[in-house]
């Protein structure tokens, strides 16, 4: 079967929320519609649809031209199983002690290492993007030197790996959480299947003031893999949340834009105790005082 993608980039998430509406009544309709922020700190939102069959590229480009968006660019879309293509091309991930793979590595885990079972999926977190990767780093130097964590949470979890990889190295319960249902059901399944049912909670939560993380507060550490506006909307709870002495994992942060965030969240009584660069992304931790 053919799949047709229409592409654009708008400026603004309400000027792309409202465009992505108006393609949804297209004719062909379209039968996925998304909308995600272009994290190069340009402000540019992507809206891509996917169509059974081809798009009309005028409606699009009219719509496009209303809505103050480029012109869509309309392609056809190779019939590939994505998922399996992932699980050949992805390499095993390594920082520290954590080894991420998918089960078509689970014969090349090295003595001594911990593995997260991570398969590919509709979620963020397969540990090779450098956000997640400099969360599991600084996971891995803060168990090095000895810190014990006991109340832990994962805030927009993806995979979960950064709940699991806690789970591993420290005692009592981890609460990973996310505004996505699919995301949900993803950790779920991952946890299960690294042996964590019990362990690691997964939980469908939209910010920090679900009940069912408000009851597990005060936390000794948190890890926050988003984005820029989140995790500064999110600060104010984050201080309320975390415990004297408790850190925080923030990243999904763009070099340019760690110093920004790390201001915010010292003016809510965070003190800068790590930043790791790596390629475009930053990775901090802080200590509330």
């Amino acid at each position: 079967m053919t799949i047709f993608a229409a592409m654009t980039t708008i400026p603004g998430r309400d000027g792309a929320e409202a465009l992505a509406a108006a393609v949804e009544e297209v004719d062909p309709a379209p039968y996925a519609v998304g909308v995600t922020e272009i994290e190069d700190g340009s402000g540019l939102w992507e809206v891509g649809a996917h169509f059974e069959e081809a798009p009309d590229a005028i409606a699009l480009d009219l719509l496009a031209a209303v809505h103050g968006a480029r012109p869509f660019a309309v392609s056809e879309v190779p019939d590939i199983d994505w998922v399996a293509h992932v699980r050949r091309e992805l390499a095993p991930v390594v920082a520290g002690r954590f080894f991420v793979h998918g089960s078509h590595d689970a014969d090349k885990v090295p003595a001594g290492a911990e593995p997260l079972l991570i398969e590919a999926a509709m979620a963020f977190g397969t540990g090779h993007h450098g956000t997640t990767l400099g969360c599991l780093r600084a996971l891995e130097r803060m168990v090095a030197r000895g810190g014990m964590r006991t109340r832990v949470a994962d805030i927009g979890a993806g995979t979960a790996v950064l709940a699991m990889a806690a789970a591993r190295v420290w005692p009592g319960e981890v609460l990973a959480t996310d505004i996505d249902p699919v995301a949900v059901e993803v950790a779920e399944a991952n946890v299960a299947a690294n042996g964590l049912t019990g362990r690691v909670t997964c939980l469908e939560a939209a910010g920090l003031d679900h009940p069912g993380i408000v009851a597990r507060a005060p936390f000794d550490l948190v890890f926050a893999n988003i984005l820029k506006g989140p995790l500064i909307a999110l600060a104010p709870d984050m201080a309320r949340l975390v415990a004297p002495g408790g850190q925080v994992i923030l990243s999904g942060i763009l070099v340019e834009q760690a110093e920004e965030v790390a201001g915010v969240y010292a003016r809510l009584g965070f003190n800068p105790a790590e930043r790791e660069d790596i390629g475009d992304w930053s990775a901090l931790v802080l200590t509330r005082g």
